[in-house]
């Protein structure tokens, strides 16, 4: 089953920039279809590759900062390929 996932993550600390970009870049490194905007980051990919990636990002990512909110949307489709038509 292939999912998508948008993340916004958000360090709450002074250093906030150096541990979004160390996110996204283990991100990119994952293998996933990964794509990226200013307000989020999109994952899609196999729902258990999906979900393995972002528990161990997600995990270390909070481990190396003292305050964060990370905010997940999930999509039970790949919209990788999504182009509006408007």
């Amino acid at each position: 089953m292939d999912i998508s996932v948008a993340l916004t993550f958000s360090p709450l600390q002074d250093d906030f920039e150096e541990h979004i970009i160390r996110f996204i870049q283990k991100l990119r490194a994952s293998g996933l279809t990964v794509l990226e905007n200013p307000l989020s980051t999109q994952v899609y990919g196999e729902y258990d590759a999906v979900m393995a990636v972002l528990h161990t990002e997600i995990k270390t990512a909070f481990e190396l900062m003292d305050k964060g909110l990370m905010y997940l949307k999930m999509v039970k489709t790949d919209r990788s390929t999504y182009e509006p038509h408007f």
